[in-house]
């Protein structure tokens, strides 16, 4: 080596190298010619050979050598030591080049493109040891993609499984380009393998129209797909959390319903598909807790409301909502004498995520204890919209029950949770989403503050359910 020591002859290449691109560029820029502007041009979206070509010669005839010189004996330990520093420096700094030149080659693509899907909501940075890997399956729909904004927003690593059978890219297109993010669009009857920490576990459709138009579609969401999730949290070691609902109590004849109430379920009724295959679901948690020893949380979902509610997926509230501000009449099936209580999104949110984070692993009650007739509740939301909608009675739906109001008690005892958004306040919020994606679509007009009118013909249709 002419008297140098490999340690210096790296350092001294590189420096060479270093000062030769630079006097290359230099000139480039005294005396640009049509041909260089057109290379330069070029190499914001290719690597240029060039720059890894010396670094691969100098990696070959390192290797080479040091390979001869074993095969005869001739290094010593020092010298082995020695070689693969200078190796593992040449490695360095062709990684770093290349890892230069493919970030010089993103941004350039990524300034020539206009996309609307670009976040705007503050995110807490957080370290690695404190940041979670998170997957919401069902993250597209209403309750998830609110659920999504706020895991987000607190800095962890975000990933949606969601098939968009009752999901909308549109309620998270404002993460997709955010490193913390990530969308795939998959069905939770068939297995999947990611790295996790936690899962919050919502595939199912939740409507019943949804879940009535398919039920075998949804009993095996219910079922495979939660032995899915459950198989991918026992290899990865994930706390995973199953959402059930107040379903499971069926037409109670306890009221208000605790956790420890068995239900009254119709098993072969129209509505048994979803409500069955929460029940099987939960099942299967404890299952897989007992003998498996995975780390569960099962939460039972009441009534909720909120933006990002589908306009015609056929809950109470949505059906209300858009037939007042159509100035239509408000359907209530049955006499208007059932009961239900009604939670504002965040409010679940906010219980969801405090199940995760606790340490209770019994089902818990996530709802709001305030009580309304449904009669009650079509009056509150013609008083909300100001709409001179009258009210009409059809039949009632079969298997309808005819209370539903959640016992709190474990959820304020063991995750400090209350509902704090008040039904009106919530009601208020709801229909200032509705108002607007409703006029956005050109199906009303405002005529005052807070007073609306229909200005098409289309027409949400409505659903015998609630």
């Amino acid at each position: 080596l002419g008297g140098w020591s490999r340690e210096n002859l790296a350092i001294r290449y590189f420096a060479n190298f270093e000062s030769h691109r630079r006097n290359t560029t230099q000139k480039a820029e005294e005396k640009p010619s049509k041909t260089q502007k057109w290379r330069s041009k070029r190499m914001q979206y290719k690597i240029d050979i060039r720059l890894l070509l010396p670094c691969i010669l100098v990696v070959v005839a390192f290797w080479s050598s040091s390979t001869l010189m074993e095969s005869a004996g001739l290094r010593s330990k020092s010298d082995l030591q020695i070689s693969d520093l200078i190796n593992e420096a040449v490695e360095r700094e062709v990684n770093r080049r290349l890892a230069e030149k493919l970030y010089q080659m993103k941004e350039a693509t990524n300034s020539n493109i206009k996309s609307e899907s670009v976040f705007h909501f503050p995110v807490t940075t957080l370290s690695p040891l404190k940041r979670l890997r998170i997957l919401v399956t069902g993250g597209a729909g209403f309750v998830g993609s609110n659920l999504v904004d706020r895991l987000m927003e607190q800095g962890h690593e975000v990933t949606v499984l969601d098939n968009m059978f009752t999901g909308s890219k549109s309620n998270i297109q404002h993460w997709i380009s955010h490193p913390n993010f990530n969308l795939i669009n998959h069905d939770v009857t068939d297995p999947i393998h990611l790295e996790v920490d936690r899962i919050f576990h919502l595939a199912c459709p939740a409507s019943p129209p949804h879940y009535m138009y398919n039920p075998i579609k949804t009993i095996k969401t219910s079922v495979m797909g939660t032995i899915n999730m459950l198989g991918l949290a026992k290899r990865v070691r994930a706390r995973i959390l199953f959402t059930s609902t107040s379903e499971v109590y069926g037409d109670p004849t306890e009221h208000p319903q605790k956790e420890t109430y068995w239900g009254h379920v119709n098993p072969i009724g129209p509505r048994a598909c979803y409500d069955e295959g929460k029940r099987v679901g939960e099942t299967m948690m404890y299952a897989y807790r007992d003998q498996a020893g995975v780390d569960v949380r099962v939460a039972r979902i009441f009534n909720t409301f909120g933006p990002r509610m589908n306009p015609s997926d056929g809950r109470v509230v949505s059906n209300f909502i858009v037939q007042a501000l159509q100035g239509r009449d408000l359907t209530v099936y049955g006499d208007g004498k059932a009961t239900r209580s009604f939670q504002y999104v965040d409010d679940l949110v906010a219980g969801l995520m405090a199940l995760m984070e606790g340490s209770y692993d019994r089902p818990v009650n996530i709802g709001n204890p305030d009580e309304y007739t449904i009669r009650q509740f079509a009056e509150l939301i013609q008083k909300l919209t100001k709409t001179n909608s009258s009210i009409v009675h059809k039949p009632s739906t079969q298997d309808d029950p005819q209370q539903r109001r959640p016992d709190i008690t474990v959820a304020s005892r063991e995750l400090a949770w209350r509902p704090k958004t008040s039904v009106k306040e919530g009601l208020r919020r709801t229909i200032h989403y509705f108002s607007h994606e409703l006029e956005k679509s050109g199906e009303i007009k405002t005529v005052g503050p807070g007073e609306y009118a229909a200005v098409t013909k289309k027409r949400h249709e409505d659903r015998r359910v609630v």
